[in-house]
Order: C-alpha cells, then structure tokens, then sequence
C-alpha cells in the first residue's frame, strides 16, 4: 500500500511540475506578446532596417537638450584652429588612450575627472578668454561636452568641442603626437 500512496505522489508531482511549465510558458508567451505590442513602432522600424538612424536621430536630440549651452564645431573647423596654434585642445578621453595618440599639442583632462573637479590644476593659468577645443574619442562620444560644459562652469567663455573626436581626426590623416 505504501507503494502505491508513493507511485500516486509521484504522478501528482509530475502533473503539478507540468502545470507550472504550462503556465510559466503561458505568462511568457503573453509578456513577449504584451513587449512586442507596446514596441511595434521600435518594431516596424528594425525590420525596415531604420532603427538605428532612428535612435541615433533620439540620441543627437537628448544630446542638444543636455549640452544645450555647448558650442560645437566640425572636424574642419577644428583643424584651422588647431593651425593657427593660438587654440588650447584638450583630450577628454582616458589618460591611457591620451598617451597612446593624440592631437599635438593638447592637455588630457579625462570627463570623469573633470566631472569630479580634478586635473583642473593646470587650467589655473589659462586666460578664461583663451579659444579651448575640446575632443573624445568619436561622434558618439560625450565626454568632450561633459568637459567643455564643466569649463564653462568654471568661467571659460571661448569653449567648444569637437563633436567628429579623435577618430575623425586621425582618420583625416591629420597630425598626431604620442609625447605627453
């Protein structure tokens, strides 16, 4: 008899483990369902292969509402400046990409530091109405906004960054420099 109570438990278990699955399956179905509803639009736009010009077109105006205040200038304004040599550019990627390459000249002041309040030492003896480019790594980077609106908050009027980075510039086959 002990048996028996022990083989019909077992079947029960196995009929309550396979209802959860039906329904852990069923809420699943439902949440993709539900997902795929809520995003058509995002949905529709990935399958006409629009997506991501799409929300490169949401980043570019988050990135306007965010460094509202924030000069930028194109690759080719950047380099007249940098050519006339009256133009202080600083590098606002990582220290270690800064001593790895970057454009002659330039100050490294890493965003997250600068967003800190650090490095800024050197910028003590910088005339506030000195032209100050600042640069990251690419296009999509903000690091170089990030830095250049912490300058203006520091009373620097002439700041702009240079939103191509130093991709653009490099790939420009423009001067580079590995001196600190």
């Amino acid at each position: 008899m002990a048996a028996e109570a022990a083989a019909g438990a077992g079947v029960m278990h196995r009929s309550l483990w396979r209802q959860d699955l039906a329904w852990a399956g069923f809420l699943l179905a439902l949440a993709v369902a539900f997902g795929l509803l809520s995003h058509w639009p995002l949905v529709r736009l990935s399958q006409r292969g629009e997506l991501p010009a799409y929300l490169e077109k949401l980043r570019d105006q988050n990135r306007e509402l965010r460094f509202q205040g924030v000069k930028t200038m194109s690759l080719t304004q950047a380099h007249a400046l940098w050519s006339q040599g009256q133009t202080l550019f600083i590098d606002a990627r990582d220290a270690d990409e800064y001593a790895e390459l970057h454009i002659p000249g330039a100050m490294s002041l890493p965003a997250p530091e600068a967003k800190k309040g650090m490095g800024l030492e050197p910028l003590a003896q910088i005339s506030k109405d000195r032209n100050i480019v600042v640069y990251c790594g690419q296009a999509s980077c903000d690091a170089s906004l990030t830095v250049a609106e912490k300058l203006q908050s520091l009373g620097f009027r002439q700041v702009a960054a240079f939103l191509g980075g130093f991709r653009a510039w490099d790939e420009a086959g423009y001067p580079v420099d590995t001196s600190r």
